[in-house]
């Protein structure tokens, strides 16, 4: 029974920290690194927002977003027919890709998970994903601007629509098809053995539940669509007035940006200062949106 007290207080000194031990200060050493990447990765976010408040933050007024962008070299006005632009060409682009990459993801989850079909889809999903956004815009260009497909017109905002969803696809495709794969396999079996069809079961039990990472991955394809710039020079082009119909030029923030960066006045970069400030605070509140989505997630 004497041999109890003395195991415990053994085990007692064995398991307390000693900061002296070699492997202890390795560990403190590393975790400081680890520490300091962290903080390096997290930088250049912090600059960016930083910097864009500092030039363009002092700027935003209710005339900032409800005014037209004034003449070269003259002060004054605002950005409002580009958020108003911004709005309109990723809704296009939202219901052009929304419905698509959510219908491709469910028949790679739910109906050919491990074809040569399926393969083949998914293999172009990684490389789309990967392609520079101006060869969207440039392959747009070609199929719809230059070929005046849309009423007898080139450049217009539907043009600028279906360039920005073809950026949004892969992100959908790829969300849709790895949340219902997350889905466990006894829902699906269970409805089958109701007397469910593959329709009801899919539409009834898989998609609802996998509607919150469904949902996470379209608010980030929307914000990734939402700050491309060169697919929409080469099929929206740029109007400097309110926008006049889906088949007409139509002003977006981006390119805005673009615009009045390079130009030699101070009114125009002022303006493009606050541009950029409202269009990052729009993407960083999806980013926060998706994430408050994922939050809710069931797995």
């Amino acid at each position: 029974m004497s041999s109890f007290p003395q195991a415990a207080s053994l085990q007692s000194r064995s398991l307390r920290y000693k900061a002296s031990l070699p492997r202890n200060r390795w560990n403190a050493f590393l975790t400081v690194i680890a520490a300091l990447f962290s903080l390096i990765a997290v930088l250049p976010l912090v600059l960016v927002l930083g910097y864009v408040l500092i030039k363009g933050g002092s700027l935003l007024s209710l005339s900032l977003l409800s005014e037209l962008p004034p003449a070269p070299g003259l002060e004054g006005g605002g950005i409002g027919n580009a958020v108003v632009g911004t709005v309109i060409v990723t809704l296009v682009a939202s219901l052009i890709a929304i419905p698509v990459g959510v219908g491709g993801g469910i028949y790679l989850a739910e109906f050919s998970r491990a074809g040569w079909f399926s393969q083949f889809v998914r293999f172009g999903t990684n490389v789309l994903a990967g392609v520079p956004s101006i060869i969207c815009g440039v392959f747009i260009y070609g199929l719809i601007v230059s070929t005046r497909i849309f009423f007898g017109q080139s450049y217009s905002a539907m043009a600028g629509g279906m360039a920005l969803s073809v950026l949004m696809l892969p992100t959908v495709i790829k969300t849709t098809d790895e949340a219902l794969k997350l889905v466990p396999q006894e829902l699906r079996l269970g409805a089958m053995g109701l007397g469910a069809s593959s329709f009801v079961t899919v539409t009834r039990i898989t998609l609802p539940t996998a509607f919150k990472p469904i949902a996470t991955g379209v608010v980030l394809g929307i914000a990734r669509a939402a700050g491309e710039t060169a697919p929409l020079i080469f099929t929206a082009l740029f109007s400097p007035f309110w926008p006049e119909g889906l088949f007409n030029p139509i002003a977006t923030m981006s390119v805005l940006i673009f615009n009045f960066a390079i130009m030699p006045y101070e009114a125009q970069t002022a303006l493009a200062w606050a541009a950029s400030f409202v269009l990052v605070l729009m993407i960083l509140l999806s980013n926060l949106f998706a994430r408050w989505l994922g939050r809710f997630s069931s797995y």
